[in-house]
């Protein structure tokens, strides 16, 4: 359904309520998502990206009914991705005369998943779309905002910008603007989105939103394609954007573990509650791994100054949940952050020296050797276990 937006523009996309998983199994989005899409409407009528392929034939449908679907002059494809480009087949089979703004890495993108050659229009930072009544669509391309291809759109006179993913948040909501949800919700939703995708290109985001910020343009609303419309200081995404992507952390210590016999979970609760008996102002979060969200454990990391990752020794190796946040974790490339391993075995110990690797590689500053305890803690080993986190904490 079209919603207003200002005088000439107006989202048309869809609200996904029921979304658990983004991204494949990848990510979890546990407040559902939206996937926004705009139409301007001046002398020439221009669509900005469209929505999710299983939404396709509503959205299209839905254009038709609002009597837009035979106005279009074009459609700007912000960047390829299929939650962004599912509807341009359904869309371009009803409409193929559109043409198709995108970058040179979009017409890749779009080429290589939907095998279709459309009237694609390649566009670089600066370039233009005349859209008549004295307003023009200015392009800025902005790699790896997650993808190669991902762009801005700039609209002139109304000073919006469509900023496809970068901005956004995985947030289902019937309210248009930031102003109008709950900020704690927002927020969350935002640093867990950056975390899990932006993180990685964190100087790029520094690099590209400097380089935006130099244009001195006006700017009244920011449009992004997953979550709400900031209209309210929009400008105050951005700066969390520039904060987060300059090694955030805050005062806090996240210990992350998976346990076989218990005998390693009894040493995550000890090193919490030691942590926060030895610097009280210090934030301590806990998460078992098999059993707790890992998007939600890498937005906890992500706040982190310091970690802990703890597994059991088990087939001379560690427990596969703790494998996994550590390949998502070399990914996402964290920075400014220490970090040391602790674990329990019976036999031969493995676990510890594995994890202080592979740590190291995941770009970790590793602070020390880390912590072994024989089969499960007795009051002796509890004993040296508060020891080291009140060393831990010193080492930080």
């Amino acid at each position: 359904m079209k919603k207003t937006i200002s005088a000439t523009v107006s989202w048309v996309g869809k609200v996904d309520w029921e979304l658990e998983r983004f991204h494949g199994d990848e990510y979890s989005t546990h407040k559902g998502s939206t996937y926004n899409s705009y139409v301007v409407e001046e002398g020439k009528t221009v669509l900005i990206d469209t929505v999710w392929k299983p939404f396709a034939k509503e959205f299209v449908d839905n254009l038709e009914a609002e009597g837009l679907l035979s106005k279009l002059d074009a459609v700007i494809a912000q960047h390829g991705e299929i939650d962004h480009s599912g509807a341009l087949p359904e869309l371009l089979r009803r409409r193929p005369d559109l043409p198709v703004y995108c970058t040179a890495n979009g017409v890749k993108s779009l080429k290589g998943q939907y095998h279709a050659d459309w009237n694609f229009q390649v566009v670089k930072t600066g370039d233009e779309y005349d859209l008549g009544n004295s307003k023009k669509l200015v392009f800025v391309e902005a790699p790896m905002l997650h993808w190669p291809d991902s762009m801005f759109s700039y609209l002139t006179g109304d000073a919006i910008l469509f900023s496809n993913d970068a901005f956004g948040q995985h947030l289902a909501t019937e309210k248009l603007f930031n102003d109008l949800v709950d900020q704690n919700e927002l927020f969350h939703e935002c640093i867990k989105y950056y975390a899990n995708i932006l993180t990685p290109f964190s100087p790029l985001v520094i690099k590209k939103i400097e380089e935006v910020l130099s244009f001195n343009l006006p700017l009244s609303m920011i449009a992004t394609s997953h979550g709400v419309i900031w209209r309210d200081n929009p400008a105050q995404i951005v700066h969390k954007y520039l904060e987060w992507a300059k090694d955030y952390q805050e005062d806090r210590i996240t210990i992350l573990y998976d346990t076989m016999w218990e005998g390693t979970r009894i040493m995550a609760e000890t090193l919490a509650r030691s942590i926060n008996e030895a610097s009280p102002e210090t934030t301590v979060v806990a998460h078992c791994l098999s059993k707790f969200d890992k998007n939600d454990a890498l937005t906890d990391v992500f706040r982190s100054k310091a970690v802990l990752l703890g597994s059991p020794t088990v087939n001379k190796g560690i427990l596969t949940a703790v494998a996994a946040i550590l390949e998502e974790a070399k990914g996402l490339k964290f920075r400014n952050k220490k970090a040391a391993a602790f674990g329990t075995y019976g036999w031969s110990g493995e676990s510890v020296p594995l994890l202080t690797k592979a740590l190291g590689e995941a770009g970790f500053t590793v602070v020390d050797d880390g912590l072994k305890a024989l089969w499960s803690p007795d009051s002796s080993s509890i004993e040296a276990i508060s020891a080291y986190a009140r060393g831990f904490v010193e080492k930080i």
